[in-house]
């Protein structure tokens, strides 16, 4: 199980997979070029729930299909420190309806 941590900072954004720094797969989508955030709905926020959604299903469809309401209904509500595990993200998908 893969467990996500992030964190703002006044050093800035830090966000990690099992302790090292989630990549923000922009080779399979890019909604940005400024990184990850989150706490609003925006292309940065939707960036994170793509990549988010992209490593733990490994399936870059399905990640982008679920990326939008992923986003407006977790990511934009993250605190500036948050923690997800997979099956937190598997538990979203499901409330989702997807």
């Amino acid at each position: 199980m893969t467990h996500y941590i992030g964190d703002r900072t006044i050093d800035g954004i830090s966000v990690a997979a099992d302790g090292k720094p989630l990549s923000p797969y922009y080779d399979q989508l890019a909604l940005t070029d400024r990184g990850f955030e989150w706490s609003y709905e925006g292309p940065e926020p939707a960036q994170l729930a793509f990549a988010l959604l992209y490593d733990h299903l490994h399936n870059a469809e399905r990640a982008k299909a679920l990326h939008r309401p992923f986003m407006k209904n977790i990511v934009a509500n993250f605190d500036n420190v948050w923690e997800l595990t997979s099956d937190d993200i598997d538990a979203s998908i499901k409330a989702l309806g997807a």
